[in-house]
């Protein structure tokens, strides 16, 4: 790796922890409920810097990355792209909290700070995903038909399975460290850990965040290598999937009591997703330009949301009048 783009990878991560470090030592510094009006300043903060961002890559990143198989506007669109569909797969992460925390019943005051430590894990997943996806294309190209095949499954299984239930007490990261660490019965304030007669005991907070990290974690083997479909620069990859991390928890505060109305999002992501799929597996016949890309997955997400909100208003609209 040149000097110059490991400063920026320097450069970017601090950048990162600066803004980690900002939300929870100041911010939410003591548990407190989100209010939907926080969370959706929150979500515009975080929208609005990796749209600087953004703009910054379109007119910098000759010069940040000499040499660059990209232009500035390939950069900057294949960027936006694979954040939009990071951003958009996340809302799917948004449906499994909601779960979560209604099965451990976890406070509304607590909930951030479990969403916070969870995304602090799921970038550094995510971060030697990325590695060694990027290693893995570089060094085998038919890799990307792998990628492909299995997006495509993942799309199809998703429209079929849109109901599926979620059961913690089978995730395996749960059960086994039932077996080897003891579990308080209540909740004790914010704490992941307490003391019983100098013994070490866990909290149900540390199992609400063990089946967080758990969960993201099989989100991110499907994300990933979707945006791997959009470039092959693992700079970008990176920084996009991160920027729509880190506005996951705000959004998650601003969408969780209305993600029922999202009936038909879920299609949509694994229509999405199938999409990616076939322009990974067409690579080496047909490339697919990544302005194309953008404007069929916004399309798609787009029809999603529309038709969820009308099935929703028109249900809404029925039980008014049944009444």
């Amino acid at each position: 790796m040149e000097a110059g783009m490991l400063w920026l990878w320097i450069g970017f991560n601090l950048f990162v922890l600066a803004m980690l470090a900002l939300d929870l030592g100041v911010f939410h510094r003591h548990a407190h409920v989100v209010s939907v009006k926080e969370a959706a300043l929150w979500s515009v903060v975080w929208i609005g810097l990796a749209l600087l961002f953004n703009t910054g890559i379109y007119f910098f990143w000759d010069q940040l990355v000499p040499g660059s198989a990209y232009s500035n506007r390939e950069a900057a669109l294949a960027f936006f792209t694979g954040y939009l569909i990071e951003k958009s797969l996340s809302v799917d992460n948004i449906f499994v909290f909601v779960l979560i925390f209604t099965y451990f019943a976890v406070p509304a005051a607590y909930q951030h700070r479990v969403l916070f430590w969870g995304i602090l894990g799921a970038l550094v997943m995510r971060a030697l995903l990325i590695a060694v996806g990027a290693a893995l294309l570089k060094e085998f190209h038919w890799i990307i038909y792998v990628f492909g095949a299995f997006l495509i499954f993942t799309g199809i299984k998703m429209a079929l399975h849109r109901d599926e239930q979620l059961h913690p007490e089978r995730n395996p990261v749960v059960r086994l460290f039932r077996r080897l660490m003891p579990v308080a019965d209540h909740y004790e304030g914010e704490k992941f850990f307490i003391r019983r007669a100098g013994r070490l005991v866990a909290t149900p907070l540390l199992l609400v965040l063990l089946m967080v990290e758990s969960t993201d974690l099989v989100f991110a083997v499907d994300s990933i290598p979707a945006i791997f479909a959009v470039t092959s620069d693992p700079f970008l990859v990176y920084t996009s999937n991160v920027f729509a991390i880190l506005g996951l928890r705000s959004l998650y505060f601003v969408l969780a009591g209305m993600v029922h109305k999202f009936h038909y999002l879920k299609l949509g992501l694994s229509v999405v997703l199938t999409f990616v799929g076939v322009k990974m597996v067409l690579i080496d016949i047909f490339k697919i330009p990544t302005g194309v890309s953008l404007g069929v997955i916004a399309s798609i997400l787009a029809i999603a949301v529309i038709a969820s909100l009308y099935r929703a208003r028109r249900s809404t609209q029925e039980q008014v009048l049944s009444q």
